[in-house]
């Protein structure tokens, strides 16, 4: 097979009165073979513009130095940091990256992951789509060795690493925030619960509102399976037509809450005075909105780095120690949006 430059290891043993096999380990630098050879027919090969097949290879050793990436958005700004942290950690090692998004979609995902098994992957990043609930997908990889590593979004029933944040904890603080701020009916944009960092944070809201003893009202709390703008704004429109609307809001996206902020200033509520808000993720728009919105910041970076980190460590170890849960903190970032006490 002609590789991309058109010359193959028969072209340079034909050239060089040698077996192609002879080639072959010359170039690889095989101690069968003598020094004056492996120098004449690396010498040939770069004169001739020779380039191993690497696809040609990848298909004889069932593998490629590859891991590929499925996440759900890509043009999210935790998404793509998500994906630097991989990239940076993979090139570190001499791997390189494919990366598929699925939209959010559970089909979309269902059939990425059968390209990603075709291209033969050496290891697998997973974010989940919104609406995957089912695994079955994954079981290809399981089932012949090649590592899985969810991250942010993960399979709570596969036995399988993962790295998160503590949702839980980054919840239960942004509130706590909030109410040291003065807040006392604090309402919650909630993502989908079957998702594993909506309902981490939920989780963490309510708790804060139990530990400061303040009622839990089902009606300030505001469920989307897509936390996107357009959701923002009718959930801030839904909550302050409410007879007793809330007086603090605890977004579990900056999306939402960024468009929420956009409503409340056209409407005249004043922020942070008549409401503080807080949102999640330090996305970009959260310091350009104005007032600037308080948030949580993500190690995105960290979590790529860590992720694929797991999935080549995984490939070295004969015993691999499954369900390995890597916890990483997060940061409080507090801006005039919900900066009531100075």
């Amino acid at each position: 097979m002609k590789n991309n430059k058109g010359v193959t290891i028969y072209d340079l043993a034909k050239e060089l009165n040698v077996s192609p096999s002879t080639v072959s380990r010359a170039l690889k630098g095989h101690h069968s073979i003598g020094k004056e050879t492996i120098e004449a027919v690396k010498k040939l090969a770069q004169q001739r513009g020779y380039q191993p097949n690497r696809i040609a290879a990848s298909l004889r050793q069932n593998k490629t130095d590859t891991i590929g990436v499925m996440i759900p958005l890509i043009h999210r700004p935790f998404i793509s940091s998500l994906i630097s942290g991989v990239e940076i950690a993979a090139k570190e090692m001499g791997y390189n990256v494919i990366i598929s998004q699925s939209h959010d979609s559970y089909e979309d995902e269902v059939s990425n992951a059968g390209v990603l098994y075709a291209s033969r992957v050496s290891g697998l990043v997973v974010s989940l789509a919104m609406e995957t609930q089912n695994y079955d997908h994954f079981k290809q990889f399981i089932d012949n060795g090649i590592p899985v590593v969810f991250v942010d979004r993960v399979a709570e029933k596969l036995n399988l690493d993962t790295v998160v944040i503590d949702n839980f904890s980054a919840g239960f603080e942004a509130t706590c925030h909030l109410i040291e701020q003065g807040c006392k009916r604090i309402a919650h944009f909630a993502g989908a619960q079957h998702r594993n960092v909506y309902r981490e944070r939920q989780e963490g809201y309510l708790e804060a509102l139990k530990r400061h003893h303040l009622p839990i009202d089902e009606s300030l709390i505001v469920y989307s399976n897509n936390l996107d703008a357009d959701q923002g704004w009718k959930s801030a429109e839904y909550l302050f037509s409410l007879p007793n609307p809330p007086d603090g809001i605890f977004s579990a996206n900056d999306t939402a809450a960024v468009s929420a902020i956009q409503f409340m200033k056209k409407t005249g509520i004043q922020i942070p005075d008549k409401v503080a808000i807080i949102g999640f993720n330090n996305d970009p728009a959260s310091s350009i909105i104005d007032p600037q919105l308080s948030t949580v910041m993500h190690p995105a970076i960290d979590m790529g780095k860590i992720a694929a980190q797991q999935v080549l460590k995984q490939k070295k170890l004969d015993n691999i120690v499954k369900s390995e849960t890597i916890v990483l903190k997060t940061t409080l970032i507090i801006r005039e949006s919900s900066l009531r006490k100075k």
